[in-house]
């Protein structure tokens, strides 16, 4: 059977849809669908009904933002039982939106409608700021996450979501350092493609990156969020809550924190607010420094030559330098 495809232009379809899945109740109607932000990975619509709004959440067979990179259709399902597992831990469960429904045949979920909200992507502007306590937050779900739920937790579900780890490694590992990959960085930054292939040709680099993979995708004993970085939270008008999940999978806990790390340092936000994301996540036993950095490294020279780029207000010169610091993270 052809799965159903969720679009904003086919609301009576998308109406017969949700009500004969019963996600809606025979007299509700709906009055609009309507993208709440724009995602990469997913289809998402914020449903607005004659009782409610809702969200609709739907994973196709490529990234939406880049419909000619193929990618797992069923990592909504994931995102979905990540939702299931963390309700064991009531503060994991209040600080995520509430999973109303999961249909796996057709990769769709529906969530609660988190209200007027902001991911934390203004971090990239020169005039941004965090409040006090969002670090804490932040970090505490963070902490909980990989202290809390263990595999034991997961029933038989299989968290392993290696197919979407695999191509998360691919675009953090692989792409960015390769010499020839199709992707002209001068489009974003004039003269960043010149500076990026002085990293590109460094092999002993290009060794110490791929070894990397190797702790990405291999087993680990922490539930990670798999994408922790400031489009993934969202600060809203009761308090910061966290969201798309979808790249979770048990693995290295220093994987999630180096990608928060990472981000402070490309957000520019300075050494005394990095110092606090460290103060506030409380490290699970066996936690490796040594680890850390390095990730950290590879996640800021990935998103400064590779695909996946961000909205930086920042100039060459600094791109150059975050590059060299980079490198000296991995070692």
């Amino acid at each position: 059977m052809t799965p159903f495809h969720l679009d904003a232009e086919q609301i009576p379809a998308l109406e017969q849809f949700l009500r004969e899945k019963h996600w809606i109740a025979p007299a509700e109607s709906l009055l609009s669908a309507k993208k709440p932000g724009e995602g990469n990975m997913n289809y998402t619509l914020r449903i607005r009904t004659s009782f409610r709004s809702f969200i609709l959440k739907q994973s196709r067979a490529y990234v939406e933002k880049y419909p000619s990179i193929p990618a797992p259709r069923e990592r909504v399902v994931v995102e979905g039982h990540f939702y299931e597992l963390i309700q064991q831990i009531p503060e994991l469960r209040a600080a995520t939106p509430e999973m109303t429904f999961l249909d796996e045949e057709n990769a769709m979920m529906m969530l609660e409608d988190l209200g007027e909200s902001s991911d934390f992507s203004f971090l990239y502007r020169s005039d941004k700021q965090i409040k006090p306590g969002e670090i804490e937050e932040i970090m505490g779900f963070l902490s909980l996450l990989h202290r809390q739920i263990t595999p034991d937790h997961a029933g038989t579900f299989d968290f392993s979501n290696r197919a979407m780890r695999e191509l998360n490694a691919e675009h953090i590992f692989r792409y960015p350092l390769l010499v020839e990959n199709g992707f002209n960085l001068d489009q974003v930054t004039p003269g960043l493609q010149d500076l990026a292939m002085e990293y590109k040709r460094d092999q002993e680099l290009v060794r110490k990156v791929e070894a990397l993979s190797g702790h990405y995708l291999g087993r680990g004993k922490h539930l990670l969020h798999g994408d922790y970085y400031p489009g993934s939270w969202l600060r809203t008008l009761n308090g910061v809550k966290i969201i798309d999940p979808e790249f979770c999978f048990f693995g290295p806990a220093e994987f999630d924190l180096a990608v928060t790390l990472a981000h402070n340092d490309l957000a520019q936000l300075g050494p005394e607010t990095r110092a606090a994301w460290l103060a506030a996540y409380h490290r699970p036993p066996g936690f490796s420094e040594a680890l850390l950095w390095p990730l950290a490294g590879v996640e800021i020279l990935r998103r400064l030559i590779g695909l996946a780029q961000l909205p930086l207000d920042m100039n060459l010169e600094t791109k150059a330098r975050l590059l060299r610091e980079a490198k000296k993270m991995i070692g």
